[in-house]
């Protein structure tokens, strides 16, 4: 990773950097290892795909989830500021071991990846409700069908904060 790429991290840094701290957040959970995941498959993310548009991180938010197919949902993440790409991710959820995991990678604007090759940032499910999803410092809530927000932890070293995303669906996924 390149130096200027560290410096921008914490500032930039959307869903990834998920504190491993015991503070308490109203709308993210901290999965409890000596329990581990639910049961789950994607029927309980599904109404998640759709193109979703809205305002974070001081800029424009942009994510596109496809339906599920093949045991996973795949999703392409962008944040721009001053109409400048600041970052892009690559997202999935997938059906692994009868549960869910969410695994991201970031990219620069010019797809310079921030994550090693072989490294990924991953969420594991903590719980499922009518209403939202909850991995481990990131949440999906299912306001309604064209309306979700997701909440994640994001910050460094005692300075994590609770960031909401709030989305409006702009195309319904087929």
């Amino acid at each position: 990773m390149k130096k200027h790429s560290l410096i921008l991290f914490p500032l930039l840094l959307g869903m990834s950097l998920v504190c491993f701290g015991q503070a308490k957040f109203e709308n993210t959970l901290r999965i409890d290892e000596t329990v581990g995941s639910p049961t789950a498959d994607l029927s309980a993310v599904a109404w998640i795909a759709g193109h979703w548009k809205g305002e974070a991180l001081g800029g424009v938010v942009e994510e596109i989830w496809t339906p599920p197919l093949g045991g996973s949902m795949m999703a392409a993440f962008k944040l721009s500021v001053n109409n400048q790409v600041r970052f892009y991710e690559l997202e999935t959820i997938v059906e692994e071991d009868d549960t869910l995991i969410l695994r991201l990678k970031h990219f620069s604007s010019k797809l310079l990846g921030w994550e090693t090759q072989n490294e990924t940032v991953d969420f594991k499910l903590v719980k499922v409700t009518p209403e939202k999803v909850y991995f481990d410092g990131m949440t999906f809530e299912n306001v309604n069908d064209d309306e979700m927000n997701v909440y994640v932890i994001i910050g460094d070293e005692g300075q994590e904060r609770e960031t909401k995303f709030n989305y409006r669906k702009v195309i319904a996924a087929d």
